[in-house]
This record gives structure tokens, C-alpha cells and sequence, in this order.
């Protein structure tokens, strides 16, 4: 074989590693929402871990601790339904009810009468609101025809919430022993990144809800004065959505701002517009670095990238758990090129040490680097 030319042994070396990481990526594809539901699960066990620690220091077994924060969710989500719901639909069924009499009613205005005369707008409005209450029964019997939709749902919510479970509970120990298989000189390098990206995760998740209150709060302030009614499910509904990153409060704003132009047009829908972007300039400005100053230190841009990635991939969730995967990502990044090897080359046979003015080698290894 002549000089230069790689032999079959390398060949075949090239080609087996390229087929295996070529399977491994297709096995990753094949159990995708596996993997998803995981990402999932350790999402949550991140997020729910202060709440469960909380209330272990008390003296209260980790089992029994979980099922606490469990059962506290459980009753939030049960308490928001039933502020939520039950105004709604009372609602939808007074507007079917009312229907044609708003159309009748709409006919008062000259102009709409005017155009209303000329192409019936009213009358094939009446007919349509005449279907409505039917409509709405057939929409209803459709939904119940989803009971296998959410039976699946159902399941996966299980899976994921039962593996949070034993993440919470036995999650330090497996990180542990697998951060063990690693080396004495390794380990405590990849327990502190675990810990960096504990926190972050975890500080980004308090610091959402927190702001999440905030808006909710003051949206409830802000529609109770103006008199809008259904504040409380509309407060709700501003807090959840404000949990989504970047867009969430815009959407919860224009939807409170719709409701208002139905209410009391134009005053309460300009008032509501003043304070929903005085609002957003403060949490923008004030709220969020106040909060997460010392949790979560991510770029605008690179938290615009990442939820749009999020948002591609997993949809709403992926755009919650976008800017604490992308925190991680930067925490790992930013250790590897703190502890990256210096490489400075020497002439052969030189000696640092008998060089006039050289500084003494290191006694330290070059990963011992303190960061600041």
C-alpha cells in the first residue's frame, strides 16, 4: 500500500462509526415522545424540587412531601377551573340566547341599516343565531366523541407525573452515582455544573410564577376599577398566558382588551391599552432582572432563538422550557471554555524554568481554575 493512503482497517473503522451514530440517531427519532415525556418529567422534578424540599426540612418524609405538592397542584388547577369555567359557560349561553335580540338592536345604527337594507346582513344573521343553541349542542356532542383523545392525554399525564415522582425522590442518588462513574477529578466539576443548572432552572420557574402573579394581580386591579365583569377569570387567564415567554402577556392583553371594547367602548378599552403596556414596560425593565438577576443570565437574542426552536418542537411547553434548557446549555458551554487547556508550544529542549523573568509552572492542573 503506498504512503499516504489510509489503510481498510481505518476505512472500516470510518464506516462502522458513521453506520452506529447514524442507528443511534434513528433510534432517537423512533422513541422521540419517549424521550419527550422524559425531558418532560425532568423538567418538573427541577421545577417542583424547592416546593418538595420545602417541605422535608420540616421533618416530613420525601414521599409524603411529593404527594403534598401534588395534591397542591391538584387544587390549584381544580380551584382555576372553577373560577374559569362556569363564567363561561353561563356566558356562551346567555350570548346564544341573546343573539337575535343584539342583531335586532344593531339595526338602530342609520348606517347599518343603510348597508343592512341592501344586503339583508340581519336577516341571514338571525337565521345563523336562530342555529346557534343547536349548534352549540352539536359542538358539545363532538367534544364528548374526544374521550379517547383524552384518555391518551390522560395516560401521559400519568407516566410523566409518576416519573417525576421517583425523579424527586431518588433523582439526587441517581445523579449522584452516575457523576460517580465519572472519576474523583471529574466529579466535583460536574456537581457543581448539576448544581449551577439546578438553580437556574429552578430560580427561572419561581420567578415566572411570581411575575405571573404580578400580572394577574394587577390585570384584576385594573378591570375591577373599570368595571369589567369576570375580572377573576380573566386575571387568570392574563397570569397563565404571561407564563409563555416574549408573546404570552400580548395575547392575554389584546384578549382583555376585546372584552373591554364589548363592555365599555372606547374608555375602559384605552385605559386597559395604557396600563398593559405601561405594565410590560415595567416587568420588562424592572420586574424580570430584579428577579432573575442571579437565577437565569441569558442573551435577548439567544432567548428569542430558543423559543422559537421550543415552540417548532414541543409547541407551548416547548416554549416554557425554552429559556431553562437554553440557561443549561450556556452554563455547560460557559464551564467547558472556562476549563479549556491552554496550548503554547516550545522550542525542543527549551526549559521554562531557566528562562530570565519566567514565572514558575503552575502547581495547580490547569482544570483547578477558580471561576469568578
Amino acid at each position: 500500500m503506498m504512503a499516504g493512503t489510509p489503510s481498510y482497517r481505518a476505512i472500516a473503522r470510518v464506516f462502522f462509526t458513521v453506520a452506529a451514530l447514524a442507528g443511534a440517531l434513528y433510534l432517537l427519532w423512533l422513541v422521540r415522545r419517549v424521550l419527550g415525556l422524559v425531558l418532560i418529567s425532568v423538567f418538573l422534578a427541577v421545577a417542583l424540587g424547592p416546593a418538595v424540599a420545602f417541605f422535608a426540612r420540616r421533618g416530613i418524609k420525601r414521599a409524603l412531601s411529593i404527594l403534598i405538592v401534588y395534591l397542591l397542584l391538584f387544587a390549584s388547577v381544580v380551584g382555576i377551573g372553577l373560577l374559569v369555567v362556569p363564567p363561561i359557560v353561563t356566558q356562551v349561553e346567555g350570548l346564544a340566547k341573546d343573539a337575535p335580540r343584539y342583531i335586532r338592536d344593531i339595526r338602530q345604527n342609520k348606517t347599518v341599516r343603510k348597508y343592512d337594507n341592501r344586503y339583508h346582513i340581519s336577516r341571514r344573521l338571525e337565521q345563523q343565531a336562530a342555529t346557534l343553541p343547536s349548534k352549540l349542542g352539536s359542538a358539545a356532542g363532538t367534544l364528548s366523541s374526544l374521550t379517547v383523545g383524552v384518555f391518551s392525554a390522560l395516560v401521559q399525564l400519568l407516566t410523566v407525573l409518576t416519573m417525576t415522582f421517583f425523579l424527586l425522590l431518588d433523582g439526587r442518588r441517581l445523579v449522584g452515582f452516575l457523576f460517580g462513574l465519572t472519576g474523583p477529578t471529574r466529579e466535583p466539576r460536574l456537581r457543581r455544573i448539576a448544581d449551577e443548572i439546578y438553580g437556574a432552572v429552578s430560580g427561572y420557574v419561581a420567578g415566572n410564577l411570581v411575575i405571573s402573579l404580578i400580572a394577574g394581580a394587577v390585570t384584576y386591579v385594573t378591570l375591577t376599577l373599570l368595571g369589567v365583569p369576570f375580572a377573576v377569570p380573566l386575571a387568570i387567564l392574563v397570569g397563565f398566558l404571561d407564563l409563555i415567554p416574549l408573546v404570552g402577556a400580548t395575547i392575554g392583553a389584546v384578549i382583555v382588551a376585546i372584552v373591554t371594547a364589548f363592555v365599555n367602548f372606547p374608555s375602559a378599552t384605552i385605559v386597559w391599552v395604557i396600563v398593559a403596556v405601561v405594565y410590560q414596560q415595567v416587568e420588562n425593565h424592572l420586574i424580570q432582572p430584579l428577579i432573575y438577576r442571579r437565577t437565569v443570565d441569558v442573551h435577548p437574542l439567544v432567548v428569542i432563538v430558543a423559543i422559537l426552536i421550543g415552540a417548532e418542537l414541543l409547541g407551548v411547553l416547548g416554549a416554557l422550557v425554552a429559556i431553562p434548557i437554553a440557561a443549561a446549555i450556556q452554563i455547560v458551554a460557559r464551564d467547558a471554555w472556562d476549563h479549556r487547556r491552554p496550548r503554547v508550544e516550545l522550542p525542543a529542549g527549551a526549559d521554562v524554568a531557566s528562562e530570565p523573568g519566567a514565572a514558575a509552572p503552575p502547581e495547580t492542573p490547569s482544570d483547578a481554575i477558580e471561576l469568578p
